[in-house]
């Protein structure tokens, strides 16, 4: 192609080829031209043109997502997927408003001039730009439009997607509620309360109406268009048949447990009149009931109580009860309505044997009286020990007639197993207790889908927190229950089994010496979410730290109820045995309380287990005296007196000083800074320092080093006396063992100072104290013969 070239030699001759108007001010023409702002608007549009084109594919890419993507299976699966989705549209559509705003943008700075003049005629240029924009945004205005009506089809199906997710599971739900396992009517209300909790808990979980209505109202409101219209119809017809089924069980259930309720409160009702009347027998005494005035006033109590039976407090007819109770009466339930009413009985025959007895004395014509002196045996023998024996305190009368002592003893038989049944029950509530804490807490520890909820302060801390409770529970469990189950008829010989498992039950040591720790650490953690769940799913209304305290709270319950038993079987054959398990429980509660106050002793570098056990710990008043090339410092009690709590184990005495208590819980418990100790196969002991009833002396090296302690009562010094004293008399027959019988005793005694004080031989206890030759005012300087001594050291 020839194209013709033609050289101009001045602008003049341009113009007569091209218009004037056609050429720029700089080439003499007229049109306005701004190269600049052409560059400017040419590079808009083309960028603007370029985020159009990526908006419509990624818009385009997107639909393609949506519509190849299968529906889920699943409510969680379907509520993901919706969200995603969304999230995602919404970014789409901050994308597509960016380009509009940015395209409007573009088309107002294209019609400024116009704007300014609208006589403004706009060059060829101009009107290309103002083309291309108005273009492009119509262009995204149908992009928008067609995108907002896929999305809209796409959330519709979705989101009936998720109504025919939700609506399946309720219909899983309800099928699997077609026979509900509910508790049965058990043997107390507690059980009773347990299966209605159950029952109104299926009846929130079942809601089956309201799926019902739901999902027809979905169908309604949608006229039928779900796309899953054919398979709900028949599963709602189905739904609707099963709900109809479900209620009128759940109904017959309902009533069923309301029924056994209603026959639990009147036993409740029964048991309660019967246990009256055994504290009414036995608040009876013997001696109350020998005068005329006395019978007559226990007569019109024992009327009076036997007109409260009534219609409400007793059992009419058994027969009737059980006939009309038949539907909630298990065999085990049948025989418990049985039990109470063969009680009921009991109490009515016992009852009127004692009214009976009551009305004979009140209508006989007491003459004077003349007491006289009780056999001798009174005094020894228990006044139940057989009938007929007087108690030591009690009166004869010539013409009273003989109190009736079998009616005494059957009563407190009845206490006995009162207290028995008390003991049984407590028993069993303590094994299931535990039980359900090792279950609920102790258990879910180590389950997987509970170790995000569970603290890292509480992590591997299992045995910190339930210390050796799952110990206690097996030997509860397996053993300490059985075996008082065994003694059930004869509740008075039940301190021998506490006496066979005394050392088993030592165990309650070790976790009461673990129970600092565990407070402190369940103090750090109690509010995480781990133990909220726990505590929700168990439905118990107390915290974990309630059940924690239980072992503490049981070991201590024992001595209350051998104290009850024991109040009740004086004279009977386990007597002894049951003051020996109450003596041997003390003990065991004493041991836990000095071995707490054991373990909070800070400072001391030894292992105090190398001390020999503990034998007593307390607070005194402690004034040191030392004598070393001093004279003697008198009057000590213008001194103001160290505050030490002393412990004494068998082989030193250690003296702590108590810091002060802080925190709440067991960090109130006192901790004890070390400061010395005395071994005790070096110390002696003064009984009584001068002035002062409370105070005895401890002394060693020949009483150059001298401890003044004072108790806080006379009874608590007498206490530490005798101990300190068995201690060095144990002491001293370990030292006549080590050498020989035949070998002189004076033997032992060589390389002893003369006029050094010995520590006199702690013999049998005197009944004077200030008799005793380690006494202030008559012991020192004298030197027994009996006292074994090597070197400076006692024994």
């Amino acid at each position: 192609m020839k194209v013709p070239v033609i050289m101009l030699s001045s602008v003049t001759e341009l113009h007569s080829y091209i218009n004037r108007t056609q050429l720029t001010q700089e080439l003499g023409g007229t049109q306005e031209y701004c190269h600049e702002k052409w560059i400017s608007h040419r590079t808009a549009i083309e960028g603007f043109a370029l985020m159009v084109k990526k908006t419509a594919q990624a818009l385009q890419s997107f639909g393609t997502e949506l519509a190849e993507t299968e529906l889920p299976n699943d409510i969680q699966a379907t509520n993901s997927l919706l969200e995603s989705h969304t999230e995602k549209k919404d970014r789409m559509k901050e994308d597509l408003m960016d380009a509009l705003s940015q395209g409007n943008t573009l088309l107002e700075s294209i019609n400024e001039p116009l704007v300014r003049d609208p006589d403004y005629r706009m060059n060829q240029d101009e009107l290309e730009n103002l083309s291309t924009v108005q273009r492009l945004l119509s262009q995204l205005d149908e992009t928008e439009a067609a995108f907002d009506e896929f999305w809209g089809r796409h959330q519709t199906r979705l989101e009936e997607c998720l109504q025919l997710r939700h609506f399946e599971h309720s219909f899983r739900e309800v099928e699997h509620l077609k026979s509900p396992s509910l508790s049965e009517a058990g043997l107390s209300p507690a059980h009773l309360e347990h299966a209605l909790r159950d029952l109104r808990s299926l009846e929130e979980r079942a809601n089956v109406r309201v799926v019902i209505c739901f999902v027809f109202e979905v169908l309604e409101q949608s006229q039928n268009s779900h796309y899953a219209v054919d398979s709900i119809l028949p599963k709602c017809h189905e739904l609707r048949a099963t709900s109809e089924e479900l209620n009128t069980n759940l109904k017959a259930k309902k009533a069923h447990l309301l029924k056994a309720m209603e026959l639990h409160q009147s036993l409740e009702k029964v048991a309660k009149w019967c246990e009256d009347g055994i504290y009414l027998l036995a608040s009876q005494p013997v001696d109350k009931c020998q005068s005329q005035d006395g019978a007559e006033s226990a007569l019109q109590e024992i009327e009076h109580y036997l007109s409260t039976a009534g219609h409400h407090n007793t059992l009419l007819d058994i027969n009737a009860i059980l006939r009309n109770y038949d539907s909630v009466l298990s065999p085990e339930f049948k025989e418990h309505v049985e039990r109470v009413f063969h009680k009921q009985v009991s109490m009515e025959e016992m009852f009127e044997k004692r009214r009976v007895s009551l009305k004979k004395l009140a209508a006989k014509q007491t003459r004077p009286v003349q007491p006289v002196a009780p056999r001798p045996e009174a005094f020894i023998k228990s006044p139940l020990s057989s009938p007929g024996e007087p108690h030591k305190n009690e009166l004869h009368y010539l013409t009273s007639p003989p109190a009736s002592l079998s009616d005494e003893e059957e009563n407190l038989a009845i206490l006995r197993r009162h207290v028995m049944n008390e003991l049984l029950e407590t028993e069993r509530a303590y094994v299931e207790e535990l039980l359900c804490v090792l279950q609920g807490y102790a258990a879910e520890m180590d389950n997987p889908t509970m170790t995000h909820l569970i603290p890292s302060v509480l992590l591997h801390k299992k045995e910190v927190l339930f210390g050796n409770m799952s110990e206690i529970y097996h030997f509860h469990k397996r053993t300490f229950l059985r075996e008082l189950e065994t003694y059930t008829e004869c509740p008075e010989l039940v301190g021998c089994c506490f006496l066979q498992r005394m050392t088993d039950l030592q165990i309650y040591e070790k976790y009461c010496q673990n129970k600092p720790r565990s407070e402190s650490l369940w103090r750090q953690c109690s509010d995480c979410a781990f133990f909220q769940e726990c505590q929700k799913k168990l439905e118990h209304k107390l915290g974990l730290d309630s059940y924690l305290l239980k072992p503490v709270q049981r070991i201590t319950k024992y001595q209350l109820l051998l104290r009850e038993m024991l109040k009740y079987s004086r004279g009977c054959e386990g007597e002894e045995d049951l003051q020996e398990a109450l003596a041997a429980i003390l003990g065991i509660l004493k041991a836990v309380n000095d071995s707490m106050h054991l373990i909070a002793i800070t400072g001391y570098e030894g292992n105090l287990s190398d001390l020999g056990r503990l034998l007593m710990q307390g607070s005194f008043s402690v004034w040191t005296e030392h004598k070393k090339g001093h004279a003697k410092v008198k009057d000590l009690a213008r001194f103001k007196p160290m505050q030490r709590h002393l412990f004494l184990h068998e082989k030193a005495l250690l003296f702590c000083k108590r810091r002060e208590e802080n925190g709440e819980g067991y960090e109130k418990a006192p901790s004890y800074s070390f400061k010395h100790s005395l071994s005790m196969s070096a110390v002696g002991i003064t009984e009584n320092a001068k002035g002062d009833n409370k105070k005895f002396e401890i002394w060693c090296n020949s009483r150059e080093e001298v401890y003044i302690v004072q108790a806080p009562t006379a009874d608590v010094k007498t206490a530490w006396v005798n101990e300190i004293r068995k201690v060095l008399t144990r002491q001293l027959k370990a030292c006549r063992e080590v050498f020989s019988p035949h070998s002189p005793l004076k033997n032992c005694q060589k390389n002893t100072k003369k006029g050094e004080e010995r520590r006199a031989e702690p013999s049998s206890p005197d009944p004077n104290p200030s008799n005793s030759p380690t006494s202030t005012d008559k012991g020192r300087g004298e030197k027994p013969e009996q006292n074994c001594k090597h070197e400076t050291t006692a024994y």
